[in-house]
């Protein structure tokens, strides 16, 4: 791989791991609904009016917004808001990888592997294990929890989404996907946050607060979305693909180096276990191959 490329892929992943950092600044600062709105009005606009529509139909681009843009963040956001610690939700929402296997098992039809049900027996053992292990600044509160993963199951179904709509420039989708969160995001603060704290936020708006909307919108979004679809533009996915494994290892140093949320030695035992699990369910296919080769007789 290039160095440029080798450089585009550390951006991304350090980019992505800290982005739950600045979620947690970010919902500090503004509900998190209204939060939603800003950051995929200003990915879409004015960006929508450089950028062409992708070649796809528009079912998918409406898939994707609903799913990977607006579902994938109203969980998130509100699961952080409502106390999930943010590196831990950087390792939590890596489910999207085995609810992305099962639900293309359901929907087309692919086949579910041996590796596949161990790598998620793994990533459920790790989990438990950073349930387990929380105390103090680190408990994860249960309704945190399961809007996470409900964010990683957002997410996976908007993968399949894209799975289906085939080849498509990735810029594109990100840009005029966005054009859908907006108004369900504003509807949802309207009605759970109400038009008096959006005002008052808006009218008393911090520069943290206008620093994680130009993160989150600019950088981890547009700029995120666009070295990620170049490299595996360039590169086969297998060997892009494992990198996605250093983003929650770069979220949960990020989350305790800026925002003090120190792992007991349970948890950190379970992250591993968890990693481990994601691996298993990206190379477990090609690790039993070789073992196969290995011990086949000559």
């Amino acid at each position: 791989m290039p160095l440029k490329d080798i450089l585009a892929a550390l951006v991304v992943i350090v980019v992505w791991g800290a982005n739950f950092v600045v979620i947690k600044v970010g919902v500090d600062e503004i509900p998190p609904m209204l939060l939603g709105a800003l950051r995929f009005l200003f990915v879409a606009f004015p960006a929508v009016f450089f950028v062409p529509r992708p070649a796809v139909r528009w079912r998918y681009v409406a898939g994707y917004g609903a799913t990977i843009c607006l579902g994938q963040f109203v969980f998130l956001f509100l699961a952080i808001y409502l106390g999930m610690p943010a590196g831990l939700a950087s390792l939590v929402l890596q489910a999207q990888a085995f609810f992305t296997v099962a639900i293309a098992a359901l929907v087309l039809r692919e086949a579910v592997r041996p590796h596949h049900v161990l790598g998620i027996g793994l990533a459920a053992a790790g989990l438990a294990l950073l349930d387990l292990g929380a105390s103090g600044e680190t408990a994860v509160p249960l309704v945190g929890f399961l809007l996470t993963l409900a964010a990683a199951f957002s997410w996976a179904s908007g993968n399949v989404v894209l799975k289906c709509a085939g080849q498509v420039r990735m810029l594109s989708m990100v840009v005029w996907g966005a054009l859908l969160p907006p108004i369900p995001f504003l509807l949802l603060s309207f009605v759970f946050e109400g038009p008096d704290r959006i005002v008052d936020s808006l009218v008393h708006v911090s520069w943290r607060a206008v620093g994680a909307v130009a993160y989150l919108s600019g950088i981890a979004t547009l700029i995120g979305y666009v070295l990620w679809g170049r490299l595996l533009a360039r590169h086969p996915v297998a060997r892009i693909a494992p990198l996605s494994l250093l983003i929650p290892v770069v979220g949960l140093l990020c989350a305790d180096w800026f925002l003090g949320e120190r792992l007991g030695p349970l948890q950190w035992v379970g992250g591993l276990v968890v990693l481990i699990g994601l691996a298993v369910n990206l190379f477990g296919g090609r690790w039993a191959a070789k073992v196969r080769q290995i011990l086949r007789p000559s």
